[in-house]
């Protein structure tokens, strides 16, 4: 029975494999993802004073608190001892902190407060009202985060009776809903980084007539101020608007201060800190290392008990010279809880902060008596959940120091940080069988692709019974593991018993339909490898030494780290024996391409990895080019003339025919200079009027409309009318009637019809496809970034040049070794009966130009270098879905171009056959799964080392975030993909057979 009958089209055979190997990826990354990204139990116990027996909290020291949180405010912000040189944007403008803690030092406390990673904002709430840990993978909840359960400071608030009067960042209300009083409740929208005022505006206009009026019922104010850390984000620290701002909350903090009464603490501090950069979310230590005051008109130290008991640690800020008080940002929340009267809640695991309970020796002791049979009470709690297994290897160690925290004030203090100190290791928690069986799925799928890979590359001719015979065996293969999976889980093995229904489902389709596969194409595969010319496996060999390389150096974590360094090397030697082998091409114009061109695809690579972002593991040694300024004069000049650039490329084939001048000089031009236009008009805004208020200046409020049309605009109009230009456009080709030079007698007036563009035909036609998508992604991408685009599209096009012209030696080889001339003559590269020259250099190259692209606009593998200001290119405010979309087409759009480009290297200079067959398709099933297979042994490697070295003290920092990057990579690489075959080689193959009749 012939194929045709169940598969409507070629094309969705080929959709249907890749669906196929997507589906593999997804059910690996899964399993692996639970196993090793796991979040934390949390308890929903309550804190409840029993009727007889130890107290479980102290008389209220005040009665009421104003709680101040400046987002991101980091401690050398304020302190009265800055890293040297001192900046003069940040360093000694919110001086009254430290003002006040040296004028009155029993009044006021000033500390460096560590807060725990993510330090994104909604972890920093939770942490700062529960006393609790987040986990990693709690980051992803920052955006849309739920309500919080567990016991918290806001909880016991609320069961005391007390007012919560919220003013600010609306994260709280997400944490929140019903907590907070209702005629004293104001959220602003927090995540609008282009609005610097509006929030902080808000948060004034209501904080002091509550302050100021006496007969107001509040009992606790939470004023949540966002300006500095959206300054932050939008402008970096080293700029003069932030002194502005700080400028501001530092009147704002004296007004509060002449506000108080002496039966009112005041607590100021930062959620976070922010990087050089101004960004957050990670572990580096500027962004952990946040601020801490705590000030009372009444006092709150009588003695220096605190300090000679020894126990309060010290440390000194980076580049700073005088040590300052460290304390644990969620020792806030024991502190507070003692010194308002309250329960301390149930899930904390912070310390008090001793000098605020110096007022007697009684006092301290009573305080860290409460705070000790909170953790322990805790503890045993947790030991007795579904998760106390954690605590098993640790529990004897803790008994024993909660049995010598009775002792003395040192003990109960060590026995708090212990158990602190155990938890934050204990919730780097695995699901070890869930990863490895996660893990199986990712790597079975390498030999899987290979085997496929090569079958394909055998079978040119019928690559469509390949393509039958996966999708079949694989589907067969499938259902029979999911049922055989779930099966398993009926009969309830007790050593996959932490592995759900879904779970073994899911795993034994996976790992049942990769197996069967294997075994159906092992013949193909061996032919194939077997029929390899010396010369082209040669070729693979070193793409194959790289791709192992690159896969191995995850086990490192300097080589993990500088990855973006190495890429460019890897890419650069895959060029080095084209260089080589162009002095021995068979003719002298296939020489100079090959150097030439070869020549502009290393010279490109190199000058791409110059821009980049650093990540902290990388200073001193590297240095940030990509927030430079000095590219905005030529970015308006570069998306003007890259089409000129595209057309020349073009021109070598006559492929710049057509619909190609009006695509390439009028529409996609406009598009270019109009998301130019737009950081253009994003810098101008900033430079003119960054500091004045939201609503006060009439010339930013003009900007940023105009930006933000523009934006619109061009989106729009690429996004639709692009797709729309090229679907229903003509090929790139120009017929012609010409007349010969010379007439001859027979035919004195012969004409013919000539076929300009004809050998590109395919080619040139997906490659506009291509250039829309690059169009948005120009758009969505800072001016640094725009160039790195540019110079990637370029190396792709040279790049292009080279694959064509080895082709080209190949073929002049191939027909030079015929036995008679008439055999050469026949030779035709393009029929399927000719097998292509087939090495894995093209699917390795096209890997490592999309990482160095990635890289090269100013991502790494960390949470703090996501480019978030990008969610507003459009929008003024935060608008979902568009936000969350528009900053994952920046991170991973760079990606996703360079994938699609893949059919390209199929296509480039392959002319169509009238009424015949060329195998475009196949050659372009071969090039994906190549892509694929290189995508998913580094996926591999960085998995297997984020699972061996999951104990490793750089776990969190640098193998999970890169683990992080390479399963997501993977994911849209496979839709890349998808689309490149399912919507572009199929429009472009639909064109080419109305026009010529040739079928893929």
């Amino acid at each position: 029975m012939p194929w045709q009958t169940w598969l409507p089209t070629k094309h969705a055979l080929a959709a249907l494999v890749l669906s196929w190997v997507l589906f593999v990826h997804s059910a690996g990354l899964f399993l692996f993802t639970r196993g090793f990204l796991l979040t934390r139990l949390s308890l929903e116990d309550l804190s409840t004073c029993p009727a007889s027996g130890s107290p479980c909290t102290l008389p209220p020291q005040h009665q009421k608190a104003v709680i101040l949180i400046i987002d991101a405010l980091r401690f050398d912000f304020i302190s009265p001892h800055p890293p040297s040189p001192p900046s003069p944007n940040f360093h000694h403008v919110l001086t009254l902190p430290a003002e006040l803690t040296a004028a009155h030092p029993d009044r006021s406390f000033l500390f460096q407060a560590f807060a725990d990673p993510p330090t994104t904002t909604l972890q920093r709430i939770k942490g700062i009202t529960t006393g609790s840990l987040p986990t990693f993978i709690d980051m992803g909840s920052n955006f849309g985060g739920t309500q919080i359960s567990e016991d918290s400071l806001i909880t016991q608030l609320r069961r005391a009776g007390k007012n919560i009067a919220l003013l600010g960042d609306d994260t709280w209300m997400g944490a929140y809903p019903t907590s907070f009083y209702p005629n004293a409740t104001h959220p602003f929208d927090s995540f609008n980084v282009e609005d610097l005022h509006t929030v902080d505006e808000g948060v004034i206009r209501y904080l002091f007539p509550l302050l100021e009026n006496k007969s107001e019922p509040w009992d606790v104010i939470i004023g949540h101020f966002l300006g500095v850390d959206h300054v932050g984000h939008r402008f970096m620290p080293e700029h003069p608007v932030m002194k502005s701002k700080l400028m501001q909350m530092n009147r704002v903090l004296k007004r509060v201060v002449d506000s108080l009464d002496d039966d009112t603490l005041l607590v100021l501090l930062g959620d976070h800190g922010m990087d050089a950069r101004g960004d957050h979310g990670g572990d580096a230590y500027l962004e952990t290392a946040s601020a801490l005051w705590i000030y009372s008109k009444r006092g709150l130290s009588r003695a220096p008990i605190a300090s000679a008991l020894g126990v309060t640690p010290f440390t000194v800020f980076q580049g700073a010279a005088v040590p300052a008080r460290l304390v644990q940002q969620i020792d806030l929340v024991p502190t507070l809880s003692l010194l308002l009267g309250l329960p301390i809640p149930f899930n904390n695991l912070g310390s008090v902060i001793p000098e605020l309970f110096s007022t007697g020796q009684d006092t301290l002791s009573e305080a860290l008596r409460i705070n000790t049979e909170q953790v322990w009470n805790y503890l045993r709690a947790y030991r007795s959940s579904a998760s106390g297994g954690e605590l098993d290897s640790v529990w004897d160690a803790l008994s024993i120091s909660a049995k010598d925290a009775q002792g003395s004030v040192r003990a109960q203090v060590a026995f708090m940080r212990q158990a602190l100190e155990t938890c934050r290791e204990m919730w780097a928690q695995f699901n070890v069988v869930r990863m490895v069986v996660g893990l199986s799925v990712l790597a079975l799928s390498i030999p899987t692709l290979c085997i496929v890979y090569l079958a394909l590359g055998e079978e040119r001719g019928r690559w469509e019974d390949v393509g039958k015979s996966v999708i079949i065996k694989g589907t067969a293969g499938a259902l029979t593991g999911g049922m055989a999976g779930f099966g398993l889980h009926v009969f309830s093995l007790e050593y996959l018993e932490s592995l759900s229904g879904a779970d073994l489902a899911i795993s034994g389709a996976a790992i049942v339909s990769e197996l069967v596969v294997i075994l159906s194409h092992i013949s193909p595969a061996r032919s194939a490898i077997s029929s390899l010319s010396s010369q082209s496996l040669t070729r693979s060999l070193l793409p194959a030494l790289i791709l192992i390389l690159h896969a191995l150096a995850f086990t490192s974590n300097s080589f993990t780290i500088w990855e973006d360094r190495i890429v460019p090397y890897f890419f650069i030697t895959l060029l080095t024996p084209v260089l080589f082998s162009a002095f021995s091409a068979p003719t002298a114009h296939l020489r100079r391409r090959l150097l030439y061109f070869a020549g502009l695809a290393g010279v490109c690579a190199r000058a791409m990895s110059v821009n980049t972002v650093c990540r902290e593991e990388q200073q001193p040694q590297c240095h940030v080019t990509f927030f430079s300024t000095s590219v905005l004069p030529f970015i308006a000049p570069l998306a003007y003339f890259i089409p000129v650039a595209v057309r020349r490329f073009l021109a070598i084939s006559k492929s710049d025919k057509g619909i190609a001048p009006f695509f390439l000089n009028a529409f996609w031009r406009t598009m270019l200079v109009g998301g130019a236009a737009y950081w253009l008009v994003e810098w101008t805004e900033g430079a003119m009027g960054a500091d004045a208020p939201s609503q006060g200046n009439v010339w930013v409020w003009g900007l940023r409309l105009l930006r933000t049309g523009v934006a619109r605009v061009i989106l729009g109009s690429t996004l639709v009318g692009g797709y729309v230009l090229w679907w229903n456009a003509p090929l790139c080709v120009e017929l012609r009637m010409e007349t010969p030079d010379k007439p001859t007698k027979d035919a004195p007036e012969a004409k013919k019809i000539v076929v300009l563009g004809f050998a590109n035909t395919y080619g040139s036609s997906y490659l506009l496809f291509v250039l829309v998508f690059f169009a948005l992604l120009f758009t969505v991408t800072p001016p640094t970034g725009q160039v790195a685009l540019a110079t990637a599209l370029v190396t792709i096009l040279a790049y292009l040049e080279v694959v064509d012209s080895q082709r080209d030696v190949a073929a002049l080889e191939q027909s030079f070794s015929m036995a008679s001339p008439s055999e050469a003559l026949d030779l035709n590269l393009e029929s399927e009966s000719q097998p292509r020259s087939m090495t894995f250099s093209e699917p390795a190259a096209i890997a490592l130009l999309s990482i160095l692209t990635f890289f090269s606009t100013g991502h790494q593998a960390t949470i703090s270098s996501i480019q978030w200001k990008t969610a507003f290119v459009g929008f003024s405010t935060l608008t979902y879905p568009f936000a969350p979309v528009l900053v994952a087409m920046n991170t991973f759009g760079p990606l996703f171009f360079v994938t699609l480009a893949v059919p390209l290297f199929a296509m480039w200079n392959v002319s169509p056959i009238p009424k015949g067959r060329v195998s475009v398709l196949a050659d372009t099933m071969t090039l994906a799964l190549g892509t694929m297979l290189y995508w998913t042994t580094i996926g591999v490697g960085s998995a297997g080392s984020a699972a061996l070295l999951r104990r490793h003290l750089m776990v969190w920092k640098i193998f999970a975030p890169r683990f992080m990057l390479g399963g997501v990579a993977l994911v849209v690489v496979d839709v890349a993909l998808l689309v490149a075959v399912g919507v572009g080689s199929l429009r472009v193959s639909a064109k080419v057979k109305k026009m010529f009749g040739t079928e893929v």
